[in-house]
């Protein structure tokens, strides 16, 4: 059996993913599709707005035929580790191909800039020099790039894509990339016509706005249900950084004396908008703070973080008949295990991962918290 991955969050799933995953049902008609997910926490420092139960249902309800979740310790990271866990889970899954949405659409282009990324003799230096200048990071990457090739590189799914790639190659994957036009801006937060950016509804649901039609069925009734947005976590933030306050370096992504910043503001910081805001400098992004917080938040300490350099178990979220079939034809091939049941490995990035979803749910009301933290080891996969 052949398979195709995917790589996404899904947060929330809206017509703009249900046109991708059409597109990759035309271009593989006869391959099992595979989703890599991201489950509570997203590679911007957000969090899911329903949860990965949730999530998996709809994409199954929608074709996928097998999810598998991301841990955390790649799924709320930069692009590059993000893409290393990702690369690595659908390697040990034996994919043959990997589909990505791409501003450029030009898959040959971006092949092209992942190797000036990993072979250029100069592209190391050129980054540090723009670092230095007080560029933050993706900025650096993309100028150190136009620099070397002239082509400007600055769009989010061209430079994911770009990691993905170098993933590809510094693994010696066979996967092989293939690249889709993305139809809407990533960052957009306009509501204008049937394909809008995740951003906006997330806005749009924020402020009220009825998103019917921007999203499939399924989706719009889930999000008819308590959601998750990650600026309800601030009470949560706010005890965790005043009771580590002389130790807030310990934890990941808090680097280079940022951790002065947030002691110096987080007593006068109304909300979390508030506190990024004041803490956020020219070097650090908006999306690269917040991810610091997530990690904050979730006591993800650096410590923690050099354990878990590598993916380490194959998590099954859900499947239908042909995911489980292909499950079935490359198990025996396998070299980590596969888990259908949280209780049955004793692992610490599977432990962290529970720490994570008992975070997550900090926010809902007692029943719907202890629900969703019993599922985390309770519940087997979705099948449909």
């Amino acid at each position: 059996m052949k398979s195709v991955g995917i790589i996404c969050e899904y947060n929330p799933f809206h017509n703009g993913h249900l046109f991708h995953l059409s597109k990759v049902k035309e271009m593989f008609k006869d391959h099992v599709i595979i989703l890599i997910m991201s489950s509570s926490f997203l590679e911007r420092g957000e969090t899911s707005i329903i949860d990965k139960w949730q999530k998996t249902n709809i994409a199954l309800h929608y074709g996928i035929d097998l999810v598998i979740e991301l841990p955390f310790p790649f799924a709320s990271q930069s692009a590059d580790i993000f893409a290393r866990g990702s690369i690595s889970l659908l390697n040990h899954l034996k994919a043959d191909y990997l589909v990505f949405g791409s501003e450029t659409n030009d898959i040959d282009s971006l092949v092209s800039l992942a190797n000036v990324q990993l072979n250029h003799a100069s592209y190391n230096d050129l980054v540090q020099d723009y670092l230095q200048q007080g560029y933050n990071y993706p900025t650096s990457l993309s100028k150190a790039l136009e620099k070397i090739t002239t082509l400007q590189i600055n769009k989010p799914n061209d430079l994911l894509g770009i990691s993905y790639i170098k993933e590809i190659m510094t693994s010696h994957s066979s996967i092989k990339p293939i690249c889709i036009k993305r139809t809407n801006d990533y960052h957009g937060t306009s509501l204008d016509g049937e394909i809008v950016s995740a951003t906006s509804i997330r806005n749009a649901i924020k402020n009220d706005i009825d998103i019917k039609n921007f999203v499939p069925e399924e989706t719009y009734k889930l999000l008819k249900k308590k959601l998750h947005f990650i600026e309800d976590y601030f009470p949560f933030l706010k005890y965790q950084i005043i009771i580590n306050l002389n130790r807030l370096d310990d934890f990941q992504t808090v680097d280079e004396g940022i951790e002065n910043r947030i002691k110096k503001y987080i007593f006068s910081a109304k909300n979390l908008d508030d506190l990024i805001n004041k803490v956020k400098t020219k070097r650090y992004t908006y999306n690269r703070i917040r991810r610091m917080f997530v990690h904050i938040l979730c006591n993800f300490t650096k410590e923690e973080a050099k354990y878990m350099k590598e993916i380490e178990y194959i998590r099954v979220l859900g499947f239908n008949k042909q995911g489980q079939k292909y499950l079935k034809s490359i198990k025996k091939d396998l070299t980590i295990p596969l888990i259908t049941n949280l209780s049955k490995l004793n692992n610490k990035m599977l432990d962290f991962e529970f720490r994570v979803t008992s975070v997550y749910a900090s926010i809902l009301d007692e029943e719907d918290k202890i629900n969703l933290i019993e599922a985390e080891y309770k519940n087997k996969p979705i099948i449909m």
